[in-house]
């Protein structure tokens, strides 16, 4: 099936629609990757077959040909609530089960699907009160899910049903509504701002590369996310390909580039399974490829998979990756949109950023700027990961609190703890502490003290969590990541941590903390990339805020959170310990010793702190100081 016009589109996109009303029932089953590891393939495949042993019509797949009432049986994208997986949405009673079980699936279909009625023990609960309405859970309830939309809510593996929801409209409006000066107008006038970390305003970047004369250009699209802890760009390449390939493809018509890259991690398998079908179903109708809907724009998207280099996350490493180099910076000028991928000028953004576009070209600016903050209006998609009761994808409108993503969406604290801090931003980010909960989530006000949102991550630290040990961990992570190209990101981070690795074991000095903030701006002010420019940023925060806990480290030798293993001193309560000897027994380097029925006790020059003997005390005895 090719669809070759305008009108040809406009009849599918009604016919699509048309036969998706014929499902009475629609059962959209989680599988994003968080799900599937849950087990949601098995149960996808236990309610098919459930449904065809039961003789009850079921489709899979769109068929415009079958006539009568079915019940839809779809693989969606992640739903975001990834605490609760697996998870199951019905339509059109907008339910949604959790934490559901291959076992739960006889239930299912026999109450929910064939007699309306809701399966009380999987609805989320909260004091008492049952939600089995998606969209009334305090989780969905405090987001305005706009990029994320769809995702869980439409079959991830179907062009169809994406078409029959509007997709590929806004693209229909560049080629046949309006000039490519309009479209690139409307981006502008929107103040879209990239979603990969910089907030680089979109519509200049686009402009750059339309002002450019060479005839080749090109289309990238960022989809490398390596933030440890985010996953906001794989959920929407899992779970609504097609929305980005659109943006990526009114890009190309803006732009005038007739090709398209899209640079994915090889650890993202799913996604990349997604994103080859969909761009092999937009070539199969039609929507990709040569003179589409007889126009004669012509667009075609490439995929490569990048082997998992931070620093590829970078604009100039990445397109010297596709090109089948090392990915390693390089110095600018010349930027990527005059001298990009294959020397030509190139518009890369990233997955998010272009997921917004079609739906600020259908919705005009206007719209889009009435969402959010003045300078940074739309929505932002966040990965609230960390000591923090509900896990998971979220999307908000810029400028949230921090307060309100993690009380009110994210439920709080786990286990009634304090909050401490949230790394936001990743290894080129920086610490918010209590003293921020009110602050504003935007790129302007996050820059204002010395953090970042980054690509989206948002990692939840409680009273328990050591901020140097935090400080060590990215650094650790940046420096294992650094391209070594330049001098001071590969020796600078690596004297970094060096540093932190002697404070968290012990051995540091007081002047140590004037080192560090001496390397950290010397980085800061040398560095080839902007990766290297950040790196510094979580030990610059966590000295700024938390410096009382690197002096006690330095002085006391004592970690106040008791999670730096060298800094521990463990000790047998004498007036406690009943002489049973299981804590001899157990411990792997015999460091405790005594007589039977007497108190016993540790050689601390032996003991290698790993806290054995203190879970096998059946008498509380052994303590930690």
């Amino acid at each position: 099936m090719i669809i070759k016009d305008r009108n040809e589109l406009i009849d599918k996109r009604q016919s699509f629609f048309n036969e998706l009303e014929k499902q009475k029932k629609k059962i959209y089953v989680c599988a994003g990757t968080g799900c599937v590891a849950g087990g949601s393939l098995e149960i996808y495949a236990k309610l098919k077959n459930i449904l065809e042993e039961k003789q009850i019509p079921c489709e899979i797949l769109l068929d415009i040909e079958k006539e009568g009432d079915k019940v839809g049986l779809k693989q969606s994208g992640c739903h975001g609530f990834c605490e609760m997986g697996p998870l199951l949405r019905i339509e059109p009673a907008k339910l949604l089960y959790l934490k559901v079980s291959v076992d739960d699936c006889e239930e299912i279909i026999e109450k929910s699907i064939l007699k309306d009625e809701v399966i009380d023990r999987l609805v989320y609960k909260k004091n008492g009160v049952s939600y089995p309405m998606q969209e009334e859970i305090p989780f969905y309830k405090n987001q305005k899910r706009l990029v994320l939309e769809d995702c869980g809510q439409i079959d991830a593996e179907s062009i169809e049903e994406y078409i029959a929801y509007g997709g590929y409209s806004a693209l229909e409006k560049c080629l046949f509504d309006i000039t490519e000066e309009d479209i690139i107008k409307i981006i502008s006038d929107s103040t879209l701002r990239g979603r990969g970390g910089g907030g680089f305003p979109a519509g200049r970047k686009w402009t750059q590369v339309r002002l450019q004369k060479d005839s080749v250009k090109y289309v990238v699209c960022n989809g490398d996310e390596g933030d440890p802890g985010a996953f906001m760009d794989r959920s929407i390449m899992e779970g609504d390909p097609h929305k980005m390939l659109e943006g990526m493809m009114i890009a190309g018509v803006a732009s005038g580039a007739k090709e398209g890259y899209i640079y994915v991690r090889a650890e993202y398998p799913l996604a990349v399974k997604r994103l080859k079908q969909a761009i092999d179903d937009a070539k199969r109708i039609g929507i990709l490829g040569e003179n589409i809907l007889g126009t004669d724009f012509s667009f075609d998207i490439k995929i490569v998979k990048g082997a998992g280099a931070f620093v590829c996350g970078e604009g100039s490493a990445l397109t010297v990756s596709i090109e089948g180099d090392r990915g390693m910076p390089r110095v600018k000028p010349p930027r990527t949109v005059e001298q990009g991928l294959y020397g030509k000028p190139t518009l890369l953004n990233n997955v998010e950023t272009f997921a917004n576009v079609p739906m600020i070209i259908k919705n005009g600016a206007d719209w889009y700027k009435s969402i959010g903050q003045e300078k940074s209006p739309g929505t932002k998609a966040f990965a609230l990961t960390g000591n923090i009761e509900n896990t998971g994808l979220i999307e908000v409108p810029m400028g949230t609190t921090l307060r309100e993503i993690i009380f009110d969406i994210g439920g709080g604290v786990r286990n009634g703890k304090a909050f401490k801090a949230v790394q936001i931003g990743g290894p080129s980010g920086g610490c918010l502490t209590e003293e921020h909960l009110d602050l504003p989530l935007d790129f302007d006000s996050l820059k204002k003290v010395g953090a970042m949102i980054g690509s989206g991550g948002l990692v939840v630290m409680d009273e328990d969590t050591c901020m140097v040990e935090v400080a060590r961990f990215f650094m650790n992570f940046t420096q294992n990541e650094s391209c070594g190209k330049c001098v001071p990101c590969r020796e600078g981070t690596r004297r970094m941590r060096e540093i932190l690795e002697r404070i968290v074991q012990g051995k540091g000095k007081l002047e140590d903390l004037d080192i560090l903030e001496q390397l950290a701006q010397t980085i800061t002010a040398t560095a080839l990339c902007g990766l290297g420019k950040t790196a510094a940023n979580p030990v610059v925060s966590t000295l700024k805020y938390f410096k009382d806990e690197y002096i006690a480290h330095i002085v006391d030798k004592k970690c106040p959170t008791k999670t730096c293993q060298a800094l521990r001193t463990i000790y047998i309560d004498e007036e406690l310990c009943k002489g049973c000897t299981k804590c001899s027994r157990i411990c792997p380097v015999n460091a405790i010793s005594g007589k039977v029925k007497e108190p016993f006790v540790i050689n601390q020059d032996k003991c290698i702190k790993c806290g054995a003997c203190i879970d096998s005390c059946s008498f509380n005895a052994i303590k930690e100081a």
